[in-house]
């Protein structure tokens, strides 16, 4: 009964990125559930590729922990490529991979081995319809768009009983996601294909209907990290059933720091919630302290998940934040009084805001009585205040190798054979090997202290994944053991444990067939990303009749739409009518505009979705002027 109890419970995952082989499998270390690496091609990180040799060594690692490997082919895909993706996948079914993220619907047209598929949040899964259909077409999880409020989750999983995966930390699109394509317009570099060269992290000027400059070299579109960490019981109460952690190009200290502190917010959770279960084996041993905001970050949001009700620009800078340490008290010419200077160390990096109103850091040489002396000395009034973006101490000990321990507990038995002695060890998840070995049996002159003795040297797990939680030694009489025996058995039954574990883990299977129910709609703009001719097979027997090509290859250099998104510059100003009438002032003149030295961008905002267009500067847009500021 118990058992069944088990089964019955909902797993929850936490799902780390993994750069590549060594920070997956910290990220395992970590906590993490799961992991998401990029694969030889096709993933939407070119700059975080990996071998096939090397993904199948994390699937092996991942697996003896229970923890999934997903592998990321999510860019749109050219007819040129298709072969060469569909061979790559079957090398992925072949190594073990648990699943494919992707974007491009032609991967579902082709003739697949049993593989699971997710749909990227690069497939824009912002609607019910949407994803309801992408259920029924085979896709046995989604993850969901970043926009999306808890209203807007539940009634998703309300129509569809697919898994929902939810970004809970990590850097955040400003853009719809997959829908972004002023990296392309700006300097060719398509974002669907993997190179995004993040045009919206740089600054720009904001010049109104007059020509009048409102803000000079502003990051104007640069957003604040997301931190869903305390809104894990809403998600969860909503459908969430996995956490996902942004960060595939960001270092070890970020997804070890990032995957500990969540796995410690979930487990506390988990403990008090018993319809819910971990969905990986083990637990984490931690040796340091995780705190988000010790890691790279650019401040933190909420985002929309509880919907608009804060400002969430990070206009000063791209850069990381970091920490908040305190005030400037007092200036010198060598350095700085600053409040709480006593817990940064030599060698920490310090962000602040400077007059200019642009980020600005420096780093710690040396603080001598309080004194922080930085190496390269630079103006700071006093009020500023003062952020640690770089914690030296903290990198150093979160880098350590033993700062995450995974261990999976196990019980051991010691008994007796007619001929000599057998080890039997049964992990926490009911897997089972035995070893034994022939020996004379000589009582020990130490008597029952020859079992202690005993019991000491097999807890000697080492640097083994396992832990010993029960020891049983079932002798007839104290027999003497050498502890050489005793330690060559006890290594023997481990190592075969694990490859027990690996070889008896159980991959989910799904075999993917074509379908032919209606997509929700039957004319698809550039938005949907269709580059080939599989995938616009595939909506044309889903009943699409007219598909509009992506933009990657149909351009209108100079008048085309580069972006919608939930965030507003309106908004940010303070002079949305919308939400903020009464403390506006003055409505500002429109079009705002966006330069960046060639690039220009006008803005247009749709007040009735609480959404916001970039354009071209060459696009024509009509401008109404109504009380609710909107463009048709």
């Amino acid at each position: 009964m118990q058992n069944f109890a088990l089964r019955m419970k909902t797993k929850v995952e936490i799902l780390a990125p993994a750069k590549n082989l060594y920070q997956g499998m910290f990220a395992i270390n970590a906590g993490a559930d799961a992991v998401y690496i990029g694969a030889p091609l096709y993933g939407a990180r070119t700059n975080a590729t990996n071998s096939i040799e090397d993904i199948a060594e994390l699937v092996k690692y991942a697996h003896l922990f229970k923890a999934q490997v997903f592998v990321v082919v999510n860019t749109i895909l050219y007819d040129h490529e298709l072969a060469d993706c569909k061979k790559m996948i079957y090398q992925l079914y072949d190594i073990g991979v648990d699943a494919l993220i992707i974007q491009d619907m032609a991967i579902l047209e082709m003739d697949l081995p049993p593989i699971v598929l997710h749909a990227s949040t690069q497939a824009n899964n912002r609607d019910p319809k949407h994803v309801k259909f992408l259920k029924d077409a085979g896709i046995q999880r989604v993850v969901l768009a970043r926009e999306l409020n808890l209203d807007q989750i539940k009634d998703i999983h309300d129509a569809t009983d697919v898994e929902l995966e939810f970004f809970v930390s990590g850097a955040l699109c400003v853009s719809f996601s997959g829908n972004c394509y002023m990296s392309i317009a700006g300097g060719e570099r398509s974002a669907n294909r993997g190179s995004c060269a993040q045009n919206c992290r740089l600054p720009y000027n904001l010049t109104d209907g007059t020509g009048a400059t409102l803000l000079s070299s502003s990051h104007l579109l640069s957003i604040k990290d997301l931190d869903l960490s305390d809104q894990l019981p809403n998600l969860i109460e909503v459908g969430i059933t996995s956490f996902k952690i942004e960060g595939r190009l960001k270092d070890l200290v970020y997804v070890k720091n990032n995957v500990s502190y969540l796995r410690q917010r979930l487990d506390a959770f988990l403990e008090k919630n018993e319809n819910f279960v971990k969905a990986s084996s083990g637990r984490t041993i931690f040796n340091f302290e995780p705190q988000m905001d010790r890691s790279f970050n650019r401040g933190y949001t909420d985002y929309f998940v509880n919907k608009r009700k804060e400002k969430i620009g990070s206009w000063e800078s791209p850069k990381s934040k970091g920490q908040y340490i305190g005030k400037v008290t007092e200036v010198t010419p060598k350095g700085y009084f600053i409040e709480n200077a006593e817990e940064l160390n030599n060698g920490d990096g310090l962000y602040f805001v400077n007059p200019a109103g642009e980020g600005d850091g420096v780093q710690v040489n040396v603080i001598l009585n309080s004194l922080v002396i930085p190496n390269n000395y630079k103006e700071i009034e006093v009020g500023t205040e003062i952020y640690r973006n770089s914690d030296a101490a903290f990198n150093r000990l979160v880098e350590r190798e033993d700062a995450t321990i995974r261990k999976i507990g196990v019980k051991m038995i010691f008994s007796e054979t007619e001929t000599g002695f057998a080890l039997q060890v049964m992990d926490e998840d009911g897997h089972t090997t035995t070893s034994s070995f022939e020996f004379e049996k000589n009582p020990s002159n130490k008597g029952a202290q020859s079992l202690e003795e005993i019991k000491k040297n097999l807890a000697k797990t080492g640097n083994t994944p396992f832990v010993v939680d029960e020891i049983e030694v079932n002798f007839a009489d104290f027999w003497f053991l050498p502890t050489s025996k005793v330690n060559e058995i006890r290594r023997e039954v481990l190592e075969n444990l694990i490859d027990v574990r690996v070889n008896e883990y159980h991959r989910e299977e799904y075999q993917i067939t074509k379908t032919d129910h209606p997509y929700p709609v039957t004319e698809l703009d550039f938005t949907y990303n269709v580059s080939n001719k599989m995938a616009r097979d595939f909506y044309k027997r889903h009943g699409v009749t007219e598909i509009e090509k992506a933009f990657e290859i149909q351009w209108d250099p100079g008048k085309s739409r580069v972006m919608t998104t939930k965030y507003c510059v309106k908004y940010e100003l303070g002079k949305c009518a919308r939400f903020q009438r009464a403390t506006m002032g003055e409505k500002v003149v429109e079009p705002l505009t966006l330069t960046h030295g060639e690039n220009i961008y006008k803005l247009k905002f749709n007040c009735k979705p609480c959404e916001m267009e970039i354009w071209e500067k060459d696009a024509e847009l009509e401008y109404i002027d109504e009380d609710e500021q909107m463009w048709k």
